[in-house]
């Protein structure tokens, strides 16, 4: 759990840079969602937010360090409980702000960080334990509802998005990864290397779906549990280097990484302390030992006194705790099986707030239920004042509807990549003038010289066909924007 902690905490911390790279178009009122778009559009009345407090960027600059503090602090294990639930907050928080940009990797880590709020996962590896008067070299086992409850969760994930994955790409034909592999806006240069292989995507394909349905029961299995968690392990960090490797998914990976290390099970975790982090091991040793004499430089007599076991002092907290759990365990099910057995109407909306409220409301609809066809690219045509033609979004060139090399390298980020696949949906459609008034002033103020007077958000659709079949691209103008020279 330890090793979880601090894995989380690095991606959250990494996360924070990325955004942080676009805190004036992602979460001011002069970017591409202001403040009286999202809450006419995009707000949930249950939703809360410190981000809404301001529209501009200072503000959210200052919130974005806050977080980052927080989240080291998390990463050291300083005050770990508290930096768990403030972060937790925070990064609830941030995600309400512009959920335009988000994707099923954001709702997994907030997920990692409500269920860590009642894991004692600053027991080892943390400035807590050296601080702490227990002398133990590392904490005994500890088994609680909420461990149930956070692998549980990583099962929830895998076997609700196989669930999830009702089109006949997934279950019968076996053509859903020939399918993603077509989008060039997720491609990757080693899902090219594989693509041309129909009948290797398929044998993939069935192997995906079957792996996320059915691997996550061998956790089930109250036997020889050391062996099956590293099989779980294992199998599950093969696939999601596979996925890194072959579509962009941001941070997605690196998240379901950090949710198999908390499931490392002791003799993994013993062979890392011995073999990947001994210097680190040491330095924890040392620095314990050194806590320790420092508070107690002169030995004392120590009276032995029988004590009753802190369950019996604590025992209402505890049931307090466990109960709380449970019920959110058993919430965060109904939920899901609403989503994906029932169809929405095992949940009434009377009964949804709590999810909502607190975040835990989930869909793991990745490439579910089937794999979109739409694919394509984007144009930004720019009108300059010497009646030029060029494209903003190729740092100036002269605009033309050719197919670009690679598509994925046209986003700053994958947030930028999930902003521009909801910018293409029809419900979606009140984004297009912002995100163009945006372009167009960001360009014309970095470029004086010759400014921009119109522009032109074109998608260049090119919908994917069976069998490898080639579909001429079309046209279409999204949304005009323009200015007075």
């Amino acid at each position: 759990m330890a090793f979880m902690r601090i894995w989380i905490a690095g991606i959250i911390l990494t996360d924070l840079a990325i955004r942080a790279s676009d805190l004036e178009a992602h979460y001011s009122n002069m970017g591409v969602l202001p403040l009286h778009v999202m809450f006419q559009h995009t707000w949930d009345p249950f939703y809360f937010s410190f981000h809404t407090l301001s529209g501009l960027w200072q503000v959210q600059a200052l919130l974005f360090l806050l977080a980052a503090v927080v989240a080291f602090c998390l990463l050291l294990g300083y005050k770990t409980r508290a930096a768990t639930i403030i972060s937790w907050v925070l990064l609830v928080s941030l995600h309400n702000r512009n959920t335009l940009i988000s994707q099923g990797g954001d709702d997994l880590l907030r997920m990692l960080l409500f269920w860590a709020i009642f894991l004692p996962w600053g027991k080892y590896y943390s400035v807590d334990a050296i601080r702490s008067k227990e002398n133990a070299p590392r904490p005994a086992p500890y088994v609680s509802v909420a461990t149930a409850a956070y692998i549980l969760q990583v099962c929830f994930m895998y076997i609700f998005t196989a669930l999830i994955k009702t089109s006949p790409e997934w279950r019968t034909e076996g053509t859903a990864l020939y399918y993603a592999l077509s989008l060039d806006q997720v491609l990757m240069p080693m899902g090219n290397l594989i693509y041309p292989y129909p009948l290797l995507l398929k044998y993939l394909t069935h192997i995906t779906f079957y792996t996320e349905l059915l691997l996550p029961l061998i956790l089930l299995i109250p036997v020889y549990t050391t062996f099956f968690r590293l099989v779980f392990v294992g199998v599950l960090a093969s696939f999601h280097v596979g996925i890194s490797l072959t579509l962009f998914v941001g941070l997605f990976y690196l998240i379901n990484f950090a949710s198999l290390a908390g499931m490392l099970p002791a003799k993994a975790m013993d062979w890392i302390d011995t073999k990947v982090l001994p210097l680190y091991s040491r330095i924890y040793l040392r620095l314990k030992q050194m806590h320790i004499h420092l508070r107690n430089p002169v030995p004392v007599a120590v009276e032995v006194k029988f004590n009753r076991p802190s369950w019996f002092s604590n025992s209402r907290q505890l049931i307090l705790r466990e109960t709380t759990v449970l019920l959110f365990l058993a919430y965060i099910l109904w939920w899901n099986l609403d989503v994906t057995v029932f169809k929405g109407n095992a949940m009434s909306p009377g009964n949804r707030w709590v999810g909502t409220f607190l975040r835990i409301d989930q869909y793991w609809g990745m490439f579910a239920p089937a794999v979109f066809k739409d694919d394509g690219w984007y144009i930004l045509e720019g009108t300059t004042t010497q009646n030029r033609l060029v494209d903003l979004n190729q740092k100036g060139r002269e605009a033309n509807y050719a197919k670009p090399p690679s598509v994925m390298a046209l986003f700053k980020n994958d947030r930028w990549r999930k902003y521009s696949e909801n910018y293409l949906f029809v419900h979606n459609s009140f984004m297009r003038p912002y995100y163009c008034n945006y372009m167009l002033r960001i360009w014309n103020e970095n470029h004086p010289g010759e400014p921009v007077t119109n522009l032109e958000v074109i998608y260049m659709k090119e919908v994917t066909l069976p069998d490898y079949q080639v579909s001429p691209p079309t046209r279409e103008v999204l949304c005009s924007c323009g200015v007075n020279p």
